[in-house]
C-alpha cells in the first residue's frame, strides 16, 4: 500500500465565483486527494493542507487546476513550517526580505509566534534561536507557552522573568535532548560570575534546543556570532516599534549579582 502523502496548495483567486471552493473539493474528492485543512491566507489567496496516495493524481490535479480561469495555482508542495501556520492562523509569518532566517511578530500574534516556536521545539534539530524584543513585550512568557505545547520541559540559566536568574550549575535531571534551555543575553553578559559563563559555554554546546533573549548584546560581548543562530525572532509591540539597547545599556550599567 502506498503512503499516503501531504501536500500544500495555495492559488490566487481573480473572480471568487460563487461555487468555486465547491468545485475544486469535489475535483479533489474525485482524485481520492482528501482535504486536511483550508483557510484563506492572504488577500484573494486561498490555502490547503491536501493527502493523497498517488503522486500522479496530483500532478493531475494540478493540471486540471490551471485549466480553471478563475484561480492561478501559486504552490503546490510538500508543506513547509510557515505553509502549514498559515493556514492554522491564516496568514503568512513577516520573514526578513534579506535574512531568510529572521522572522518577524508583533504582540497581537503571539498565538501564532508560540506555534512557530513549538514547532522548532518539536523537531530533532537542535537549534540556537535568538529572541529580539523590547522588555516586558512577552518573549519569555511565549518561549515558555512554546515548550509546553512543544511537550517539551525548560530550563531559566539566566533570567529576570520573576527575579534576577543567573544559574552556575546544572541539576541532574536537567540534561537532554527534552529540554529547552532559556538564557538572557543581557543577564548572562553584564558582569555574570565566571561560572555562570562556563556553564553558558556548556550548556551551548549541548545537544538541545537553545534560546537566547537579546542576541544582539550577547554576541557583543562574547565570542559568539549572529551566523551561529538558526533563527531570529523579532518581537514587537507594534511594526513600528525599533528594537534599541540603549536603554538595556544604561540601565544595566550599574548591574551587580549579590
Amino acid at each position: 500500500m502506498a503512503d499516503v502523502k501531504e501536500w500544500y496548495l495555495e492559488y490566487e483567486i481573480h473572480k471568487n465565483r460563487p461555487g468555486l471552493l465547491g468545485d475544486i473539493a469535489s475535483l479533489l474528492g474525485m482524485l481520492s486527494i482528501n482535504i486536511v485543512t483550508i483557510n484563506g491566507v492572504e488577500d484573494q489567496r486561498r490555502g490547503m493542507l491536501i493527502r493523497s496516495k498517488s503522486d500522479d493524481q496530483v500532478k493531475r490535479f494540478r493540471t486540471i487546476l490551471e485549466t480553471i480561469s478563475n484561480i492561478t495555482v501559486k504552490k503546490l508542495r510538500e508543506p513547509k513550517l510557515r505553509d502549514r501556520l498559515a493556514v492554522m492562523h491564516g496568514r503568512y509569518i513577516e520573514r526578513d526580505a534579506d535574512d531568510k532566517k529572521t522572522f518577524r511578530f508583533v504582540r497581537d500574534e503571539l498565538g501564532l509566534l508560540v506555534d512557530f516556536m513549538a514547532e522548532l521545539f518539536k523537531t530533532d534539530q537542535h537549534y540556537l534561536v535568538g529572541l529580539r524584543g523590547m522588555p516586558r513585550v512577552g518573549k519569555t512568557e511565549s518561549v515558555v507557552a512554546a515548550s509546553v505545547c512543544a511537550n517539551k520541559r525548560w530550563s531559566f540559566i539566566s533570567s529576570t522573568l520573576l527575579r534576577q536568574t543567573v544559574r552556575s550549575q546544572l541539576a541532574d535531571d536537567e540534561r537532554g535532548e527534552d529540554l529547552i534551555y532559556i538564557l538572557d543575553g543581557i543577564v548572562t553578559t553584564m558582569r555574570a560570575p565566571e561560572k555562570h559563563r562556563t556553564l553558558v559555554d556548556e550548556i551551548l554546546r549541548l545537544p538541545a534546543v537553545k534560546v537566547i533573549e537579546h542576541p544582539d548584546i550577547f554576541v557583543r560581548e562574547t565570542g559568539y556570532t549572529l551566523q551561529d543562530f538558526d533563527v531570529i525572532i523579532e518581537l514587537r509591540n507594534n511594526e513600528d516599534e525599533e528594537i534599541t539597547y540603549e536603554t538595556f545599556d544604561s540601565s544595566f550599567s550599574s548591574f551587580d549579582i549579590s
